[in-house]
């Protein structure tokens, strides 16, 4: 089996290049990045080509499946960029996988993509029309409603959407603080034990799964040849409570307006990278039931709490990976 991979390079897409390469019915790996790496998994050659390009389209030569991976969340400050690269991007790979004539699309969708359902579990077949207050969210949004398009005109390809929780892993630490927090947030506050009082909006709950987990998730469904929809995320659901138990500090609920007016603050200060439009979009997601991917055999190896935890020891001694998108906090990127 010869799989192409997009967004290899970055967290997920690290995880899952490894998985797939230790998969025996997988011969060739193409993995799809804007700059080649220095890392060298088995069975792999790396592509740097644009997916909007006719060389992407070239690339999926002789390809069984493609997984899209690739997305962009910066920068906040300008969401024409990130719609160009994330649903544009998305469509032209769509596209691509059908002018190459690829017999299967695996796509990672998010949790974000779900209609608010806060204090709610639901399962695949909960709406998927975010809360369009973050480009995250609608992003992943209407790039669902593109599949379901994609998916009626040509039902000779195979499409599958993961909607994974939050994933974590310590190789991705410092790119996940540029991402989110930004330079300002001193990392030793993020060591266990640090902080003695940590503000916490009211009714925050979500899922985390570590990236190791869910590229399982992705080696199963590819194997398998599974479609539709399956949601990823480990137990247990993480509120205020469990929060404080990973961070080692005493959790003090904020109400959610005011957190809000602090996250906007800072961001229209560019003193953090994101925006008060994903807090209220985090405060709005359901959780996700798992039962449907469980039923492939995958079962997580490392809990919510602990792949969180792994990200936050990383954040605080500037972890990351081989990779120019996973360079660490006191490197360069090559």
């Amino acid at each position: 089996m010869r799989v192409v991979v997009t967004g290899a390079t970055g967290n997920i897409g690290t995880s899952v290049v490894e998985a797939l390469a230790a998969e025996p019915t997988i011969d060739h790996i193409v993995a799809v990045a804007r700059r080649v790496p220095e890392w060298k998994p088995p069975k792999t050659t790396f592509a740097a080509v644009d997916i909007r390009s006719d060389d992407f389209v070239a690339a999926l030569s002789g390809a069984d499946v493609v997984v899209h991976l690739a997305w962009a969340f910066q920068p906040t400050h300008d969401p024409t960029a990130t719609w160009e690269v994330n649903v544009l991007g998305g469509i032209a790979v769509f596209d691509a996988v059908r002018r190459a004539g690829v017999r299967s699309l695996v796509y990672s969708s998010s949790v974000g993509a779900y209609s608010p359902g806060a204090g709610t579990q639901v399962d695949e077949d909960w709406p998927t029309h975010s809360l369009p207050v973050a480009a995250y969210g609608r992003e992943k949004s209407y790039l669902e409603r593109c599949l379901d398009a994609f998916e009626l005109a040509n039902p000779q390809i195979s499409v599958t959407r993961l909607r994974p929780a939050f994933a974590f892993q310590w190789e991705s630490a410092s790119e996940q603080r540029r991402i989110f927090a930004g330079p300002f947030v001193p990392r030793p506050l993020l060591q266990h034990g640090r902080l003695p009082v940590l503000p916490v909006p009211a009714g925050l709950a979500f899922q985390a799964v570590h990236t190791d987990d869910l590229a399982q998730a992705f080696r199963l469904v590819v194997v398998a040849g599974a479609h539709g929809a399956f949601n990823v995320a480990a137990d247990p659901v993480i509120d205020a409570r469990v929060l404080g138990e990973v961070v080692g500090a005493r959790p003090v609920s904020v109400p959610p307006t005011v957190a809000q007016v602090a996250v906007g603050a800072a961001w229209r200060l560019r003193a953090v990278p994101a925006d008060e439009g994903l807090l209220r979009l985090l405060l709005s997601l359901p959780t996700l039931d798992t039962q449907r991917i469980r039923k492939l055999g995958w079962q997580p190896r490392h809990s919510g709490t602990e792949a969180l935890r792994v990200m936050l020891d990383g954040v605080a001694e500037g972890s990351g990976g081989s990779t120019p998108p996973l360079h660490p906090d006191d490197a360069g990127v090559s």
